[in-house]
């Protein structure tokens, strides 16, 4: 971050001068031009303390929080409005640059304030603004006991962001409204620490499904990013965290497979531990996981980070059917519309939201029930997803 941080404060002061042009087009009021510079050297000094109190080993992360909030309401307007003043800039330059015209301000500012109302909305309601996405999958190989089987997932809890009892409760009600076959949750319960959970226990207790809720870790469940006074310390903090899943009711996968049963006919369940690209602990062991399972299954796996698909899982000896995902989040901000969708998230994980397909394996990749640092969500809300699975009948 630190490295990145001249350019990340050249691009600022870019988007600063070229923004402050429509205003000075519009106004020659002196208070607003102090006051719009005002705001931005606030968070640019912000930006500049979070860093050095990360380098005396403090975590500011409530400064953090509402730093990237504030950050995203005064930058992503001007960036995203800027176009505007480019293409009119583009036309001064072959007409001797006269003055820039009052309505192409105008139209920039109206653009920037839309964006701003969005990014609003997003940062305080997009964080419970939960969204059931729905996906049927086609397998020709899966058990006929199976046919219209029904997988809620869950990912990405991170209760340790939680403070709004009445927002929670909605995403849970929401979950059990969907009348699931099977529960999946695939990491991420909580941000740091097991006891982030308890006073949530009551509520993701409530969920149920009639075959059973199943679970993973993910990378923050193990406690990697804060520091801990004894390495046993962070071990008691794993163990309890196990056990909280078992407190609201789910059976947690620690690279073993389950069977799930119907009738006489049967599905594997594996479940690994977190393993990520980069710089991302591998607890993960699939080969170990899959030791037991016969040639002949149908095989779904619960992996938190989808980078562990390409990586390690379509080459697998084993045939995994279909994998479930989460980690990326969106980012927490993007566009969805009309089958479009985009975050900048796209340029670290190549799957990083919704379903992929690739060699007859699928996977899923969950944009997550809770949020993380940011506390909002802008246009990629937080997700229950229901995926059906399907026996494909074969042609005559």
């Amino acid at each position: 971050m630190a490295k990145r941080l001249p350019l990340i404060l050249l691009l600022w002061l870019f988007t600063d001068i070229y923004f402050y042009n429509a205003i000075e087009t519009l106004s020659y009021n002196n208070l607003l031009r102090w006051g719009y510079w005002l705001i931005d050297f606030t968070l640019i000094a912000g930006l500049i303390a979070v860093i050095f109190a990360r380098r005396v080993n403090r975590n500011p992360q409530q400064l953090v929080t509402w730093l990237m909030a504030l950050m995203l309401l005064s930058f992503v307007p001007r960036l995203f409005s800027m176009p505007l003043l480019l293409l009119e800039d583009i036309t001064r330059l072959f007409r001797g640059f006269p003055p820039r015209s009052a309505i192409v301000s105008e139209l920039t500012l109206a653009l920037a304030l839309f964006i701003f109302g969005s990014l609003l909305f997003g940062i305080t309601r997009g964080r419970h603004f939960y969204k059931v996405r729905r996906e049927t999958i086609y397998f020709p190989d899966l058990p006929e006991a199976f046919d219209g089987f029904t997988i809620t997932q869950l990912s990405d809890i991170h209760s340790g962001s939680f403070s709004d009892a009445q927002g929670v409760q909605k995403g849970i009600d929401l979950v059990n409204e969907q009348k699931s076959d099977i529960i999946f949750f695939t990491g991420d319960l909580v941000n740091n620490k097991a006891s982030e959970m308890d006073p949530w226990i009551p509520y993701f207790s409530q969920l149920s499904a009639p075959f059973g809720k199943y679970s993973v870790l993910g990378n923050h469940d193990y406690g990697d990013y804060i520091p801990w006074e004894s390495k046993e310390l962070q071990q008691a903090n794993l163990k309890r965290l196990k056990e909280v899943h078992g407190d609201i009711g789910f059976k947690l996968l620690l690279n073993e497979t389950v069977k799930i049963h119907k009738g006489d006919q049967s599905i594997s369940l594996i479940g690994v531990e977190n393993w990520g690209k980069g710089g991302f602990h591998k607890y993960g062991d699939l080969q170990k996981a899959t030791a037991q399972i016969s040639g002949d299954s149908f095989n779904i796996l619960l992996s938190h980070d989808p980078s562990h698909w390409e990586a390690v899982t379509l080459g697998h000896e084993q045939h995994i059917h279909l994998t479930f995902a989460g980690h990326t989040h969106g980012m927490q901000f993007g566009i969805e519309l009309f089958g479009f969708k985009w975050s900048p998230i796209k340029y670290v994980y190549k799957q990083w939201a919704g379903l992929y397909q690739q060699s007859g394996k699928y996977l899923y990749v969950n944009r997550g029930f809770g949020f993380l640092g940011l506390k909002g969500r802008v246009g990629i809300w937080p997700e229950i997803a229901v995926i059906t699975l399907k026996r494909q009948v074969k042609k005559a």
